[in-house]
């Protein structure tokens, strides 16, 4: 039988922080940099506002299907191979969208992209699962993490607008690229193998998570948070910089004070979490996206496109967005602690499903210029969600 890999992992906090923490951010910073460019990409390409949606939508699927592929991968051959390929696929694929000019390419590399961020993020994940797991540190690396990538979305379009101003579109998917190669270098000498050795190969169960009404409702709840913000970074280009005016600098401004007001939020959220529980926490975050699908709805017939109309809504949805986030992991996957690594790939790969499919949908069917794809979103999902609550409280 194999031998347990030496445990070498003796890094302070820190330093563990800064060999992990870009890979992490990495999977996140791809989707948001590239947001101030998004209305210029069908003119550049040559193809319509709907396939250049599909680079958003491929990316967000993509990456949580591959979680249930890399998950057992990384089982089998280790951490630290699908990590490093992983990180060097994503590299490759960033290189090549900053040279071409096709559509049907430029689709296709945004897949492999996510291919190799998903890679890259399980990889990450289950190696803090392998190092941390019994250790007090766990906690602070996993909030350390929450809390960056909180500040991805405030920071990343505001870095995409600068580059693209200064050195134009292609030069982000180059900086994306130089990251990923900058993060493997970092991490090739210093990522040592973490992968337990089998003892007794636990079987996939995911026919028992599937089955539990809990995983479904809190796994739509935590879909319903995450495709309000996917959603919105779906839309606001074409509102903000198309009907409304802005530059891409005055729309990264404005989309990440949805960002700032998701962080502000959670510094307070576990107050209320403590006070409210789980599923208390999930059903106010639900009715905040009613209220804000409403004041988008108001926006919508009595006003203009505007910061006004559509980002202060957002506000109060990203507020939601938080109060649900916070709680709905624990709530989906509390049944499973001797299946966790299954149970988490499939509540991150069917959240992404939810979000790539229903956002795509009611972003291409209602119009991604106006509010009305945000709203129907969060409308329908947070009605969704606190039906499945309902019926979870019966049983």
């Amino acid at each position: 039988m194999p031998k347990r890999n030496s445990p070498a992992w003796s890094y302070s906090l820190p330093a563990a922080l800064l060999l992990m923490a870009p890979f992490d951010i990495l999977a996140s910073l791809a989707m948001d940099i590239y947001l101030p460019v998004v209305p210029a990409m069908p003119a550049i390409l040559g193809t319509t506002s709907d396939i250049v949606q599909l680079t958003l939508s491929l990316y967000m699927i993509v990456l949580g299907l591959g979680q249930v592929v890399f998950g057992p991968v990384s089982d089998r051959i280790g951490r630290r191979p699908v990590l490093i390929s992983g990180a060097v696929l994503f590299a490759t694929a960033s290189f090549l969208l900053a040279g071409t000019s096709s559509a049907a390419l430029f689709v296709a590399l945004r897949v492999v992209q996510a291919l190799g961020a998903s890679a890259a993020l399980v990889a990450t994940f289950a190696t803090v699962r392998d190092v941390y797991a019994d250790r007090a540190e766990g906690a602070v690396i996993y909030g350390l993490f929450s809390a960056m990538l909180a500040c991805v979305p405030a920071l990343g379009p505001i870095a995409g607008a600068l580059i693209a101003r200064g050195f134009g579109w292609r030069a982000i998917f180059v900086a994306l690229g130089v990251l990923a190669v900058v993060a493997v270098l970092n991490a090739l000498p210093r990522w040592h193998e973490t992968r337990p050795a089998p003892g007794g190969m636990a079987r996939l169960a995911f026919l028992p998570i599937l089955k539990s009404p809990a995983f479904w409702v809190y796994t739509l709840g935590f879909s319903a948070a995450m495709g309000a913000f996917f959603v919105f970074f779906s839309t606001a280009p074409r509102v903000l910089i198309d009907r409304a005016g802005f530059s891409q600098l005055g729309f990264s401004l404005a989309f990440a004070t949805a960002a700032v007001a998701m962080m502000v939020t959670t510094r307070f959220a576990r107050l209320f979490v403590a006070r409210w529980g789980i599923a208390g926490s999930l059903a106010r975050g639900m009715v905040m996206l009613l209220v804000g699908a409403a004041l988008l709805v108001c926006g919508q017939f009595f006003a203009a496109p505007s910061f006004a109309s559509f980002v202060v809504p957002m506000w109060v949805i990203s507020t939601g967005i938080v109060f649900a986030g916070s709680v709905t992991a624990n709530g989906a996957l509390q049944e499973f602690g001797n299946a966790a690594g299954t149970a988490v790939a499939l509540y991150f790969c069917v959240q992404s499903l939810i979000v790539g499919v229903v956002g795509t949908l009611v972003v291409v069917m209602l119009g991604g210029d106006t509010a009305w794809p945000l709203a129907a979103y969060c409308a329908g999902m947070a009605v969704a969600t606190l039906g499945g609550l309902r019926l979870l409280g019966r049983h």
